[in-house]
């Protein structure tokens, strides 16, 4: 997912949006953490560059920073991709039989 900066966000929702920007991206923070974790459980090294996050991502960077409706419809589209994935990793996980990832 992108990271809207919650200071950019400009507009009618700007109280509720600015606290809403900045727990997700600090969710994000903690679910990155625990997926780096993770492969490196398995044995693999995580990716660590932004530059490699950016070539692999299937979500684009935002341009749409401080309209904050246009942003939240960003998120929900990232949040759709990220729920096609998850389950596509699901699946492929629970077929390794790892529960560890599938957890």
């Amino acid at each position: 997912m992108s990271c809207t900066k919650h200071w950019n966000i400009k507009g009618e929702k700007f109280f509720e949006l600015h606290v809403k920007f900045e727990e997700l991206y600090n969710d994000l923070i903690l679910k990155i953490d625990e997926v780096a974790e993770r492969i490196l459980t398995l044995g693999h090294t995580p990716a660590h560059n932004y530059s490699d996050y950016r070539k692999t991502s299937q979500i684009k960077e935002s341009d749409q920073v401080s309209d904050g409706m246009k942003a939240v419809d960003e998120i929900l589209n990232a949040f759709q991709s990220i729920i096609i994935l998850q389950r596509e990793l699901l699946l492929l996980s629970a077929d390794a039989g790892d529960e560890g990832t599938n957890a």
